[in-house]
């Protein structure tokens, strides 16, 4: 039986709204596994990461198989699960004979990426994904969603987290009530009058969001923190501690 990982983040966004950007204050970035699934885009900052060019989905379960066996590797980071999705279907299903098959393997690959290879990891485990408004039309409403396709968006990408940090670009009057350590106004965000940061609850403006988090382990002023990775990972261990 699989045991459960506890150190496993969803991190989601729009586009340039500083998922990637978050990663570069990675504590220890010489034990990173990074997973690229974006074409080999580079990313927006100088790393020490261990980078793979990922050119076919079952690379990643490979990777994470083979990650068990490097113990200085602590943590592995997907870059975006959204990118690895629509990789499967252009390498797998597009050019298969048989395309309900082909649908049907799309969602179980992913499932049994979360439920064996995710699960089993003893590595913080980081995803990024792309989010998109999609109109829900039974209830009448808009809401921001990591899409795919087939029946996984059906149950909801987010479902498979227990944690899920989204990446936003937030006036800084919108911020003025968030008293916490974990946020810091630079002096260049001063001059600009944004900053990037992680929302790690809902609030009234975002109910149809798919933020989500354990009972406390945010506080009210921490709904909006730094965007920085790391100090999600340090949250969740001490959370589960």
């Amino acid at each position: 039986m699989a045991s459960v990982n506890d150190n496993l983040v969803l991190i989601a966004g729009k586009s340039a709204t500083g998922k990637s950007a978050s990663l570069r204050e990675m504590g220890i970035p010489e034990g990173v596994m990074y997973l690229n699934c974006e074409n080999n885009k580079k990313l927006p900052f100088r790393s020490k990461f261990e980078q793979y060019t990922v050119t076919d989905p079952e690379q990643v379960r490979e990777a994470f198989v083979a990650a068990e066996d490097m113990p200085h590797i602590h943590t592995i980071i997907v870059d975006t699960l959204t990118y690895m999705m629509d990789m499967y279907e252009s390498v797998h299903v597009l050019p298969s004979t048989n395309t309900m098959k082909a649908w049907g393997n799309y969602a179980q690959f992913f499932k049994t990426l979360m439920s064996q290879q995710v699960a089993a990891s003893s590595k913080n485990v980081i995803f990024l994904a792309h989010t998109m408004d999609v109109f829900n039309e039974a209830e009448g409403t808009m809401e921001t969603m990591v899409k795919v396709k087939g029946s996984l968006m059906n149950v909801g990408i987010e479902s498979f987290f227990s944690a899920v940090v989204a990446t936003k670009k937030v006036q800084l009057k919108e911020l003025e009530h968030c008293d916490s350590a974990m946020l810091n106004i630079t002096e260049e965000e001063e001059l600009l009058g944004f900053k990037y940061v992680f929302q790690t609850r809902l609030t009234k403006a975002t109910v149809n969001e798919r933020i989500r988090a354990s009972l406390g382990m945010w506080e009210p002023k921490e709904t909006y923190i730094d965007n920085n990775a790391q100090l999600v990972i340090e949250r969740l261990h001490e959370y589960y501690a």
